[in-house]
């Protein structure tokens, strides 16, 4: 099965392999992890700068911690990938990216133009996120983020 990967970076992808959150801790020169529904991404925190990607595994639609993993690492300033890997439904690729998500792997192919599409949806954001995408009532009021 070919994997498909979809990036919103313009950077080279990381080639390095994600390891699991407690082998990170123990290896000096690991780039990429893997965090888990049940893992902490405050755990990460202390190690943002020697970080280049981390993996969120969404093993069901239904998993939502995911997505504050993804705002835990952002606001603390991780400027380096964050990948979706799982069970990621089209219509999750929007939420997803207001968290901070930048990178998508699915377990089930998507159409690239029905990711385009959710991507692109909607112009107007009701409330500040990890994307950076100014608020309309901001826009309205003449003030910017």
């Amino acid at each position: 099965m070919v994997e498909q990967h979809l990036r919103l970076r313009s950077d080279e992808p990381v080639a390095d392999p994600a390891v699991t959150v407690d082998s990170f801790a123990q290896q000096t020169n690991a780039v990429a992890v893997r965090l888990e529904p049940g893992d902490d991404a405050r755990d990460l925190l202390p190690y943002l700068t020697r970080l280049k990607l981390v993996e969120v595994n969404f093993p069901a639609f239904t998993e939502g911690r995911g997505y504050s993993s993804a705002r835990i690492l952002r606001e603390a300033g991780f400027t380096g990938e964050l990948r979706a890997v799982g069970d990621i439904a089209v219509d999750q690729l929007a939420p997803l990216r207001r968290c901070g998500f930048d990178s998508f792997a699915p377990d089930a192919p998507l159409s690239d133009a029905d990711a385009e599409a959710a991507l692109s949806r909607w112009s107007n954001v009701y409330q500040p996120a990890a994307d950076d995408r100014t608020p309309i009532w901001t826009l309205r009021h003449g003030q910017s983020r």
